[in-house]
């Protein structure tokens, strides 16, 4: 069910909720979605019935303020995101989340959460065709059981109430905020995990949780709300410089993506063909420079039948083999070594300081293991039995003083170990009769 990338989500009922996609999906993630919001909805029920001071309120009206100035302030940065829909989505919405958890009664708490997702929604979201209404309704709830986790932490901790006295008190405190963090970190990447489990065919568990960097810029967030929880515990106003701070870092954050994006290729990973390249120049021109002689490796390196993989399986899977080749390659050469996707089937590889003796080793470890891959066929069997020939070029024993001839040097290597049988490692030669003959490449930017 969708809408048009160019009108808002309400148009053509798709806030209809018997029309929602949700209602199609597989039955145990319809149970979970619809357990997640149930239990929001029963939570923010309960949080009713608490106390509320006019104080909490003005807190909560300043958050929500600064909330919305910081997410209308950055809307284009959502809009160029929406547009890049192959980044990681990162939304800085936890900074306020969590300043509010921390020093607000659960309701304003949970109110603070709906109105920043609302407003989000309507800034960015209702323009999004690929986010149905009940995925917005979905990660609403998610985050108001997280912030009702961090909430019920500082409440028990005392946090909340030295808060809002104005009194924090040091080191308890500390650990109240640290435990608060936890809880509602903890509590959304539980419940952002399962939903991905049972959604999302994994390559490796521990792409349910994130990567590396994406955890850590959510500590950040923590980390900074934990501080306007601190501010507007003295004045309110204090909570205002965090939106030239959020808005700032939200920027940051999108030219990192970008920049992320102009030098990877989105299929594999990998550096693409332009950003390779650049790097292997800069890098043979050091090699060059140094005082005392080095060498510098370069691998050509080709998935043998690839072609007949796609025939035979179809293009999902042909894009699932090169992915598990692109892993197998970064995780067997040596750290600081460059991996590149040249486009199609086609990969390079560039090996600094290393020896001959030593870049025989690697290409060897690395077509051994390319031979053992065992990658499902989408139809419960297995491809298997994958080749790769490889072609090995080392500068200077190859007589070139550019990147073009080195990659032509192996790039001859590389036809010879086809034109031999494939599935093997050829060097190329240090002479030759004729200049090598490098092949014209392209970068694949749809592929």
């Amino acid at each position: 069910m969708g809408h048009r990338a160019d009108a808002p989500a309400g148009a053509g009922g798709a806030w209809c909720v018997p029309r929602w996609s949700l209602w199609s999906l597989p039955a145990r993630a319809l149970a979970y979605v619809l357990l997640v919001d149930s239990g929001a909805a029963i939570a923010v029920v309960l949080s009713a019935l608490g106390p509320v001071t006019a104080r909490s309120w003005l807190i909560a009206g300043v958050l929500a303020g600064c909330a919305v100035a910081h997410l209308h302030c950055s809307r284009w940065i959502e809009r160029i995101r929406r547009d890049h829909s192959h980044l990681p989505h990162v939304d800085l919405c936890s900074i306020w989340i969590f300043a509010g958890a921390l020093v607000l009664p659960p309701l304003p708490a949970v109110l603070l959460v709906a109105t920043i997702y609302l407003h989000r929604w309507w800034m960015v979201g209702r323009w999004d065709a690929s986010r149905p209404p009940h995925r917005c309704v979905f990660t609403v709830s998610m985050m108001i059981l997280a912030a009702l986790a961090a909430n019920g932490v500082s409440t028990a901790s005392g946090l909340r109430e030295h808060l809002q006295h104005g009194t924090p008190s040091g080191p308890l405190d500390l650990v109240g905020i640290v435990g608060a963090a936890a809880a509602q970190w903890g509590v959304n990447s539980l419940l952002v995990g399962v939903v991905i489990v049972i959604t999302v065919k994994l390559r490796k568990i521990g792409e349910a949780v994130g990567s590396a960097g994406d955890n850590l810029l959510e500590v950040g967030q923590l980390a900074l709300g934990s501080f306007v929880a601190l501010a507007v515990a003295w004045w309110p106003g204090f909570a205002l410089p965090m939106v030239v701070a959020a808005v700032a870092l939200h920027r940051t954050v999108l030219i990192h993506q970008l920049e992320l994006a102009a030098r990877t290729d989105n299929k594999t990973g990998l550096l693409n063909a332009e950003s390779w390249h650049l790097q292997a120049r800069l890098e043979l021109q050091r090699t060059r420079d140094r005082q005392t002689p080095a060498t510098l490796g370069l691998f050509m390196i080709d998935v043998d039948h690839f072609k007949d993989i796609n025939d035979r399986y179809g293009h999902q899977v042909g894009d699932s083999v090169l992915r598990e080749i692109a892993e197998a390659l970064a995780a067997t050469v040596r750290r600081g070594d460059s991996v590149g996707r040249f486009g199609g089937e086609e990969f390079a590889v560039l090996l600094p300081m290393v020896e001959r003796a030593e870049a025989l080793v690697i290409a060897e470890r690395v077509r051994s293991r390319v031979l053992g891959l065992k990658i499902d066929d989408c139809a419960g069997g297995l491809v298997t039995g994958l080749g790769v020939s490889i072609g090995v070029a080392i500068w200077p024993e190859i007589d070139e003083d550019t990147l073009e001839g080195v990659l032509a040097a192996a790039d001859s290597a590389l036809y010879e170990a086809k034109r031999l049988g494939r599935d093997q490692v050829q060097v190329a030669g240090a002479q030759r009769r004729l200049r090598w003959a490098p092949a014209t490449r392209v970068p694949h930017v749809a592929d």
